[in-house]
């Protein structure tokens, strides 16, 4: 079969079994992302993915500062106040002095913030149940445990983004 039959670009097709592996997993974890974005958009129309995100970060860890989500996500402050600016808006993030220093800012999820993330928990339950409905328990384990093992391995022991592999050849 040729590259045209596959639709594969001839100068793209991965060298080695790991590569082609590499290159699926690639793929598939864009989908899942793209996939996860449109959830998130109708749980909440006005809850952008990473809003939602901190909001649900802010809720498990029972309040932090924005600069917390800053470093933990690896996100601009910018970016952040932003996000944060909008969960205020919406009345789903409200900021407390913090308890040992008056003059820092702490977020806590409001109790419209918390039924939010409880409508959007119940609805992700339901539909990763339905997903995986015909799973079986060592499948799911397996899986589980792959994707601790991935996300485990954070952003920082990700190698530097390089150019294209022919260049890196060189």
């Amino acid at each position: 079969m040729s590259d045209a039959d596959t639709g594969a670009p001839p100068d793209t097709a991965p060298d080695t079994p790991r590569e082609a592996s590499v290159d699926v997993i690639q793929r598939e974890l864009t989908a899942f992302a793209r996939r996860a974005r449109a959830a998130a958009a109708r749980v909440h129309p006005e809850i952008p993915l990473v809003s939602y995100t901190l909001l649900a970060h802010i809720a498990e860890q029972s309040g932090c500062r924005a600069t917390d989500l800053a470093a933990h996500y690896l996100l601009d402050k910018s970016t952040v106040s932003r996000q944060l600016g909008g969960l205020e808006k919406l009345g789903l993030v409200e900021r407390r002095p913090a308890a040992e220093d008056h003059r820092v800012q702490v977020l806590h999820p409001t109790e419209a913030g918390l039924a939010v993330l409880a409508t959007a928990q119940a609805n992700r339950l339901a539909a990763y149940q339905e997903r995986l409905k015909d799973w079986s328990g060592e499948d799911l384990a397996r899986f589980a445990g792959y994707l601790l093992r991935y996300n485990a391995t954070g952003p920082a022991d990700l190698p530097a983004p390089t150019d294209h592999p022919a260049e890196q050849a060189r």
